[in-house]
């Protein structure tokens, strides 16, 4: 399955990141910003470690938002975040995300 969502332009990201509203949890921040259709980027910094622990975030990130996908009801731009932390899990990313998402009124 392709991952037909991603945000992929700069543009895309300056908007976001320069008007869009913030909301944070325990793991993660969110980003996001009223839009015409739906996309999700991810930004891992460099701080979280080399090419190879960055990548598996971003895997993570991403199987995360699928689970919440058909229950996103309207369409927004969303940049997600991660905080440093020692140990990355699924788990722990779908119960910051559910929160993050039930807190900006986004899901249905």
């Amino acid at each position: 399955m392709t991952f037909d969502y991603r945000l992929k332009k700069e543009k895309d990201f300056n908007l976001v990141f320069n008007k869009g509203k913030r909301l944070f949890s325990s793991s993660l921040t969110l980003v996001y910003f009223p839009s015409k259709e739906l996309k999700v980027g991810f930004a891992v910094s460099k701080k979280h470690g080399g090419s190879v622990k960055r990548n598996r975030i971003k895997r993570l990130l991403r199987e995360s938002f699928r689970s919440f996908l058909p229950k996103i009801g309207k369409n927004f731009f969303f940049v997600f975040i991660p905080k440093v932390q020692e140990e990355y899990t699924l788990k722990k990313f779908n119960e910051s995300m559910e929160y993050l998402l039930k807190k900006g009124n986004v899901l249905e």
